[in-house]
């Protein structure tokens, strides 16, 4: 019973020590104030939308070709004597430069009998026409009223056989200029500045007519077929037919992840649509393509892959910004007067690569959110970090100059 008593009294103290502990803290507690939430704008960058005068480039892709390429055949018959020293595959050989030469004694000798016989004609011509004139006065001493029949005159006159030694003459000087372009035949001679695509003969060999030599290609130009499709050709000034329009175009490929650039130009069309493709292919020459003529050009070779930026033609009012910042529905943010985010649907006049041309739903002056944001931040404020027109964009070099991919229709 006391130990009850005890372990009753024990316990009241513990509960009235916890009590008056309890009531301190509570008594002594910090007053408690309540704070509003601080909001902390979002921070964006922004484009000053400025409307401009753009030529949109059109992207085409085709691979370099040369604008001649002939099978050298061999005219005459012989033997090869004599090589150019580059003619072997990937050797260049300039416009009328000696390629090889076939043997050219038999060709020499048959000259000098044509000479011969030239002389020979010449010579019973010259007999004839003394004696022509000779009969010619005799036949004047017969008296008028003899029969004198128009064939019994030219036989008495001799002029059949003046024609014949003349005939004899032309047919022998025929054979010498045969002789003569046999001889030069011998001589083979590139037809333009040329790199030897195939080499099919060699020193020793005999040769007929109509054998293939060689296989060239021109380098003085070349050629590029781009091909267009029908979507695209209301935006660049295309050559009209029979017409060439000197347009200039830019040429571009990846070499070991590097650019390069060339220049060409715009020459023709070929006028028919490809069935299959829906495209009119647009032909642009290169001058010098292989850089034999200046040093500060890089090769562009035959069978080259490249891509081609085609100038359009001139569109007024148009802003240009980066493709990214479009949203579903062709749609921009634009930052009103009191700084809060709006959604504004846009019309593009064309997309393409890193860029969206858009030709109405953006006044000029307003501010287009450069930033990618949500959905769900539509009326939300901002803070404006930096600014920049639109016009700055494309041409400082911030946005790419070349597209990394081909322009596409609006959609």
């Amino acid at each position: 019973m006391q130990k009850i008593s005890k372990q009753l009294i024990f316990s009241v103290i513990l509960l009235g020590s916890s009590l008056t502990v309890s009531s301190a803290l509570y008594w002594l507690r910090l007053p408690t104030e309540l704070s509003e939430p601080v909001y902390n704008p979002i921070t964006v960058d922004v484009a000053i939308a400025e409307k401009e005068t753009i030529r949109i480039p059109i992207q085409a892709q085709g691979n370099v070709s040369a604008v001649h390429q002939t099978q050298l055949q061999a005219e005459v018959k012989g033997k090869i004597v004599e090589l150019a020293n580059n003619f072997e595959v990937g050797g260049f050989i300039k416009r009328n430069e000696v390629i090889l030469r076939i043997d050219p004694r038999d060709y020499e000798t048959n000259i000098i009998k044509a000479q011969a016989a030239v002389e020979s004609a010449e010579s019973i011509l010259i007999q004839e026409k003394g004696r022509s004139k000779v009969a010619h006065e005799e036949w004047l001493k017969i008296p008028k009223g003899g029969q004198r029949s128009k064939e019994a005159s030219d036989l008495y006159l001799r002029k059949p056989q003046l024609e014949l030694a003349e005939a004899q003459l032309r047919a022998a000087q025929a054979d010498l200029k045969t002789a003569r372009d046999n001889l030069d035949r011998t001589v083979m001679r590139a037809p333009y500045d040329s790199l030897v695509k195939a080499r099919l003969a060699d020193i020793g060999q005999f040769v007929s007519p109509g054998i293939n030599v060689a296989e060239l290609v021109s380098i003085e130009v070349a050629k590029i077929r781009l091909p267009i499709p029908q979507g695209k050709l209301s935006y660049i000034n295309l050559p009209k037919i029979g017409r060439k329009n000197g347009e200039i175009i830019d040429l571009y490929t990846d070499t070991s992840g590097e650019i390069r650039h060339w220049t060409a130009t715009l020459n023709r069309t070929e006028g028919v649509f490809d069935e299959r493709s829906r495209t009119l292919f647009a032909v642009a020459y290169i001058e010098d393509p292989y850089a034999l003529k200046s040093e500060k050009n890089d090769p562009l070779r035959i069978g080259t892959f490249v891509n081609a930026n085609i100038l359009g033609k001139a569109i007024e009012n148009l802003i240009v910004l980066p493709k990214h910042i479009l949203r579903t529905g062709n749609e921009v943010l634009i930052v009103d007067e009191k700084n809060k985010l709006r959604s504004r649907k846009v019309i593009l006049l064309r997309t393409g690569g890193d860029l969206a041309f858009v030709s109405n739903g953006i006044n000029e002056g307003e501010k287009i959110s450069l930033t990618a944001l949500g959905g769900e931040i539509v009326g939300a404020e901002v803070k404006i970090v930096s600014e920049i027109k639109t016009t700055e964009l494309h041409k400082d070099g911030i946005l790419p100059k070349q597209p990394s991919e081909p322009f596409d229709e609006p959609t």
